[in-house]
């Protein structure tokens, strides 16, 4: 699909298909679609609602066109960054919106939405004006408003943008969790990394309207599709790598293929790492390279130290690491440190960009 502002194209020949199937987790798989702002998300987000209109290709579901189905036709729940309640309105009346729209019976309404108020864990508020509602109360009555008439699937766009990071974490396992519940395949956009993480058993990410990487969380973060893509999901560098038999040569040592998911004959073009990857000992290892440190972080769990990186053949200013032997006197800046690599927490790039 395609679709353009002004003549200027915002989305381009995106091709994405979302599982409506059941995952590891349950049914109602969550596909989270992240990327920075401006990226096209939240536009591709509105469009499969039917809010925004296409200038090119389709979208099916379940192998129907839905070009000309209106969005309130599509029997899509939508959730916003602000909840958009209906104010000076019970908390009931909200959550039971849609249902009278579909002429529910009163009797099922009253069973639904005291059984919705339930699973978002707000039981007794039905009576409760919503302009008295805290952020992560409303968001929650929002989600259940969307959920109480069945949707076929479910719509977030940057559904917990505007709330607190602890009320965020908490609220995005809770979403998960009632999606599966509801047995509701569900798409959300968000340009937090965790929350794509946490939510998405699938994650797509975008780049200036295009589809970059998609795949299950775990293989987007460890196989980053370049350099951007790396550094965008939180890989601080890259270092030169290549895939010789069954072992991954890196200038800071070598890894075990089979260890980083590799096929005898996949190429590796780089390896993806941040302050986990790497760590530090006074005591040379087998395959170890020195590094001087340049300052030293005591941690509440662990020390960080930054070394120089400067001589290696692709320079690094500042390179991260976490101190093995901890328990011992703290490294001081100047003194030289072994630095090897920790498989587990490397990712694997097999393009590089110019």
């Amino acid at each position: 699909m395609s679709i353009a502002y002004n003549g200027k194209r915002v989305v381009h020949d995106v091709t994405l298909t979302v599982s409506a199937g059941e995952t590891s987790a349950g049914s109602g798989p969550v596909t989270a679609i992240l990327g920075p702002s401006g990226c096209g998300k939240s536009t591709l987000l509105r469009a499969v609602a039917g809010i925004e209109p296409l200038t090119g290709g389709t979208i099916s579901f379940d192998g129907r066109d839905l070009a000309g189905v209106p969005p309130h036709r599509r029997d899509f729940g939508m959730v916003f960054q602000d909840a958009h309640l209906f104010p000076g309105r019970t908390v009931a009346a909200n959550v039971a919106y849609g249902l009278r729209a579909r002429r529910w019976p009163r009797a099922q309404i009253a069973e639904r939405v005291a059984e919705m108020l339930e699973l978002v864990r707000l039981p007794g508020l039905a009576d409760r004006r919503v302009d008295g509602l805290s952020g992560g109360q409303a968001q929650r009555v929002s989600l259940a408003r969307a959920l109480a008439p069945r949707p076929r699937l479910l719509l977030l766009d940057e559904p917990l943008a505007a709330l607190d990071a602890n009320l965020r974490g908490r609220l995005a396992d809770d979403i998960v969790e009632i999606v599966h519940a509801t047995a509701t395949p569900a798409i959300v956009v968000t340009h937090d990394h965790d929350e794509a993480a946490t939510m998405g058993d699938d994650v797509v990410v975008m780049r200036e309207g295009s589809v970059v990487a998609a795949d299950t969380a775990a293989r987007v973060w460890r196989y980053p599709r370049d350099e951007w893509a790396a550094r965008f999901l939180g890989w601080e560098h890259s270092l030169p790598a290549r895939h010789v038999g069954d072992v991954v040569r890196t200038e800071l040592g070598d890894l075990r293929a089979d260890e980083l998911g590799l096929a005898a004959d996949e190429r590796v073009d780089a390896v993806a790492i941040r302050a986990g990857s790497l760590r530090a000992r006074r005591v040379a290892s087998d395959g170890s390279t020195s590094l001087p440190v340049l300052r030293v972080r005591e941690l509440p769990d662990r020390t960080h130290v930054i070394l120089d990186g400067s001589a290696l053949s692709a320079p690094v200013a500042e390179l991260g690491a976490l101190v093995d032997d901890a328990d011992g006197p703290l490294p001081r800046p100047g003194e030289t440190m072994s630095v090897t690599l920790v498989g587990a927490r490397t990712g694997i790039i097999r393009s590089t960009l110019p």
